[in-house]
């Protein structure tokens, strides 16, 4: 995939850069010292051919995370989608992630991406919005998906940021449940968020976690010594939150989502408690994220 259009926002401490070819990921988010230090905010990339995958995040419409078996059942239809992403037999994050988005506005601070999906394996036609606005403390992000088709359709939401991490980095956030899982990193078993599933005040590199959260309380920090700043996380439609942390260190992902991984394949009257909405006819969905230096 070849990007061809990177869109810049700036004010005079952050710089942006949005790849719309890229699944309308954010390529990189900097913050810039007075002296011209460029200190990454999340893990970027400077390579304009990037792909989702090596950005700083991405957008996931219209649902977050697995599907288990590629398979679910919605009012009466059996709906099946293909793997996604190589070397996981379950597709995940949506079709917003892998297409090609729309510059509809840009200027020095403020952009609008937006996604149209054409009934296919997913059987809904939707129109998906991606909103940002940079101002001399953080990024307003919007994200917006809206039914087209004339039935209803099932809608989750959530972004995908990738944080840079050192030993010492601190995630400190309050979540009351997490699922365990299997080796396909699907959910298993529901636990009380204690011991190893802990995120208040916890040193998050290199963790080897890959499990979603309830009970969220839509807000995160994130410190690590000698960046000069810290990092707020805030989501207030987001009551679900997915971390990613591998063994090797490095990064890790604290995605605020609108439901639970794999929640599709449970029965549609576990979807309000699971976070996964219906919407009607014309209908839309938002989910708002703020990253904010602190």
């Amino acid at each position: 995939m070849k990007n061809n259009a990177l869109v810049p926002l700036r004010t005079d401490d952050l710089e942006l850069w949005l790849t719309p070819d890229a699944g309308g990921s954010i390529l990189r988010f900097d913050h810039v010292s007075a002296a011209g230090e460029r200190i990454p905010i999340l893990r970027g990339s400077d390579a304009v051919d990037a792909g989702p995958l090596d950005c700083g995040s991405f957008p996931l419409v219209p649902y977050c995370n697995r599907i288990r078996g590629g398979s679910f059942r919605f009012r009466g239809r059996d709906v099946a989608i293909a793997p996604n992403m190589a070397g996981d037999p379950s597709p995940l994050h949506g079709a917003g992630w892998l297409g090609r988005w729309q510059v509809e506005h840009a200027d020095d601070q403020a952009a609008e991406l937006r996604f149209r999906h054409q009934p296919g394996e997913w059987p809904w036609a939707y129109d998906a919005r991606q909103s940002f606005r940079l101002d001399e403390r953080g990024l307003d992000l919007i994200l917006a998906c809206r039914n087209l088709s004339d039935e209803p359709m099932p809608c989750g939401l959530g972004q995908h940021p990738y944080f840079p991490c050192t030993a010492e980095t601190e995630l400190d956030t309050k979540v009351t449940h997490a699922w365990t899982i299997d080796e396909q990193v699907l959910p298993v078993a529901r636990v009380e968020a204690v011991g190893r599933y802990d995120l208040r005040a916890r040193r998050i590199c290199g963790q080897d976690l890959d499990n979603g959260f309830a009970g969220w309380s839509g807000e995160a920090r994130i410190r690590t010594p000698g960046t000069g700043f810290g990092i707020r996380l805030a989501s207030p439609d987001a009551r679900f939150f997915q971390v990613y942390s591998p063994a090797s260190g490095g990064l890790f992902v604290a995605e605020p989502v609108s439901h639970a991984n794999a929640a599709l394949n449970a029965p549609e009257e576990s979807w309000p408690e699971l976070g996964m909405d219906i919407l009607e006819p014309g209908e839309e969905k938002r989910l708002r994220m703020r990253l904010e230096l602190i």
